[in-house]
């Protein structure tokens, strides 16, 4: 007897939206099966954030169709999207720093009571925390919690809501390890219970372990749909790109020169006023990549902040070159050739309403040839721009877009091609390969190696263990604030980096010192 078909809750045909100068989706077919996770692939660009934004009411398509439950619908706006049981987490989240928890869970919501019954609401999310692991505190502030926290109250906000079909956007990319697997288990409990999900994401691993199907993406068309269970990293990968990606970076050994950042017995508060950094000391030579281990939270912010002169230094000194530069401000560090890729993107790293080459020249617009006796040459400018969207391979309908209108991996391109072009000296790197798929990730990397070859001393902050040991010369770990060891990649393994992260000494966790 022939097998049964399920039928998928869900299912979008043949969707075509084109923005100017882009056709972001052509004519793509999309079907999601009840309790299961779809992963969508593709390149920075591809147009997986538009198909999502379409389905969640942000964007209307310009022809196809949406069904749901067997019947088609209108999604017209996220309110739609909502009352029809579809949510969506976005890359870059959608809170009010300066409200509650319960206050954003809430937020816009018909079916509160004019008199809010604000124990009543705790209580409901306290519920639905407990049950899915979710671990969020109603009455804390947005602003006093970790990117992972946030990510949480998101998630939670949609099941208060009544999601039945949850969209995540990179979900993984603001993430530790820990809190990826934790995530895991929250999808993987939601899906038990017939809830479904489609998850946006570059990386393979968790591709592997979170979906069950995968729709592959390339400049706008669907140009592969496998079982998880039927494919592998690599094929994944190649499908993607369109060529092998080498999983592992080749470098030369390092080759250390003078010393061009050192941090002495360094001290600083956090945005509550608890100790954050507590005398940190170290050094970073040119021709080195040091990199800091950490899970988030544990003073990799504050430590990057304070460098770049945007945290105070409560205690100890920071050099740069030889100089002083201890609570100087941002300007002096960039005028000191210090250049920094943010950890978030957005908030600190692009003006949105400007377009993508004055982003590209913030860094380089004060000095000649894009400045002369005062007064700034736009074709210089833009001729600059289109150089670096060549170098960076940026994907913008034109140097004069606004730089708000590109993909999340392309915005993280743009400040990567504006930092590492200004950089004379000291790199500061905060995740920057987040959210980039892995053609991208593999050139970057590939980019960071050859600023170290050129002389530069870089500060690698990352998560991705596996890209600390594969990038960096040395690991230093941190732990509440503390450097708990610096151990040299050639002999570092991932299981004693680990014990390091959960605070155990460089002694204890049998890892050698570099």
């Amino acid at each position: 007897m022939e097998e049964k078909q399920p039928v998928p809750i869900l299912e979008m045909k043949k969707i075509t939206k084109q923005f100017p100068g882009v056709l972001a989706n052509e004519d793509v077919d999309l079907e999601l099966f009840k309790g299961e996770v779809l992963a969508l692939l593709g390149e920075n660009g591809a147009g997986k954030s538009t198909l999502m934004n379409i389905l969640s009411g942000l964007t209307r398509p310009d022809s196809g169709e949406i069904i749901l439950n067997g019947k088609a619908v209108d999604i017209d706006s996220p309110r739609d999207a909502m009352h029809l049981g579809i949510g969506m987490v976005h890359q870059n989240f959608k809170l009010v720093s300066t409200m509650t928890v319960a206050e954003n869970v809430i937020l816009g919501l018909d079916s509160e009571n004019f008199v809010l019954d604000m124990k009543k609401v705790g209580k409901k999310i306290n519920e639905i925390s407990d049950h899915y692991r979710l671990k969020v505190d109603p009455d804390a502030y947005i602003w006093q919690m970790s990117v992972g926290e946030q990510q949480r109250v998101e998630i939670l906000k949609l099941i208060y809501r009544g999601a039945e079909v949850l969209i995540l956007d990179e979900p993984t990319a603001v993430l530790t390890p820990q809190e990826s697997n934790e995530l895991n288990e929250i999808v993987k409990k939601m899906t038990k219970e017939g809830k479904s999900a489609i998850f946006i994401t570059h990386k393979m691993d968790e591709v592997m372990n979170f979906s069950d199907w995968v729709r592959v993406l390339q400049k706008g068309k669907l140009v592969s749909v496998v079982r998880t269970r039927d494919t592998n990293p690599k094929d994944l990968a190649n499908l993607m790109v369109g060529r092998e990606v080498l999983f592992r970076i080749e470098k030369k050994k390092c080759n250390p020169g003078e010393v061009r950042l050192e941090v002495k017995n360094v001290s600083a508060l956090n945005s509550k006023g608890i100790e954050a950094l507590k005398d940190v000391s170290f050094s970073i030579r040119a021709g080195e990549i040091l990199g800091i281990a950490g899970v988030a939270g544990n003073g990799q912010r504050e430590l990057t902040e304070t460098i770049t002169g945007l945290h105070k230094v409560l205690k100890g000194h920071i050099f740069v070159e030889g100089e002083d530069m201890t609570n100087k401000a941002p300007i002096d560090l960039i005028k000191a050739g210090v250049s920094h890729i943010p950890s978030d993107r957005v908030a600190m790293g692009i003006v949105g309403d400007m377009s993508v080459a004055s982003n590209l020249a913030m860094k380089e617009y004060r000095k000649a040839p894009l400045t002369q006796y005062g007064l700034l040459h736009p074709k210089r400018i833009f001729n600059l721009a289109k150089g670096m969207i060549e170098l960076f391979m940026i994907s913008t309908p034109s140097p004069n877009t606004n730089v708000k209108f590109l993909s999340g991996g392309n915005i993280q391109k743009t400040i990567l091609a504006r930092e590492i072009g200004a950089c004379r000296g000291l790199l500061i790197a905060v995740y920057p390969a987040r959210g980039l798929d892995v053609g991208a990730t593999e050139s970057v990397r590939k980019e960071i190696i050859a600023e170290r070859d050129n002389g530069k001393a870089v500060l690698l902050v990352s998560e991705d263990l596996e890209e600390l040991i594969s990038v960096s010369d040395r690991i230093a770990v941190m732990s509440e604030g503390t450097i708990m060891g610096i151990v040299d990649t050639e002999t570092a393994d991932i299981e004693s980096l680990g014990l390091m992260m959960a605070g155990v000494s460089l002694k204890e966790s049998g890892a050698k010192g570099g």
